[in-house]
C-alpha cells in the first residue's frame, strides 16, 4: 500500500491563475494544468531565489520532492512558452500556510501582515 500524499505548504494562491497567447482563439484546446505546489515551488526558487532545501523547508517536504515538482513544473512552462499553450494553475495536493505561525514566514505573509497591521493602527488612531 503507498504511503499517503503530504500535504505541501503553500504561502497563498496566485492572483491569477490563467495564462497564455492572447492571440488564442479557443481558449479550451490544449490547456496545460499546473498544480499550486508546482507555482509555489517556482515562486520560491525562482522568484524569491531559495536554494531547494529552503523551499523543501518551506512547503513541508523532502527536498526530493521539490526537485520533481520544480522540474515538473519547468517543464510545464516551457511547453506552455515553446507550443503557445494556455497555461491554468489548479489544484493538487496543498495546504495554505497559517498566517499565525511566527517561523518561517514567507515575504508575501509578512507584508499582508504589516499591511493588516498598519491599517489596523491608522483606525485606532
Amino acid at each position: 500500500m503507498p504511503r499517503p500524499r503530504k500535504c505541501r505548504k503553500v504561502c497563498c494562491l496566485p492572483e491569477s491563475n490563467l495564462f497564455g497567447p492572447l492571440n488564442k482563439m479557443n481558449l479550451d484546446s490544449e490547456i496545460i494544468i499546473m498544480t499550486v505546489e508546482e507555482y509555489e515551488a517556482i515562486r520560491l526558487i525562482d522568484l524569491e531565489g531559495m536554494m531547494q532545501e529552503q523551499c523543501a523547508e518551506r512547503m513541508n517536504v523532502a527536498r526530493t520532492t521539490v526537485q520533481r515538482i520544480y522540474n515538473d513544473a519547468r517543464k510545464k512552462l516551457a511547453g506552455s512558452l515553446v507550443n503557445g499553450n494556455v497555461l491554468k494553475i489548479e489544484g493538487g495536493d496543498y495546504k495554505l500556510c497559517d498566517e499565525s505561525e511566527e517561523m518561517n514566514r514567507c515575504i508575501r505573509c509578512s507584508r499582508h501582515s504589516f499591511e493588516q497591521n498598519n491599517k489596523y493602527n491608522d483606525e485606532k488612531q
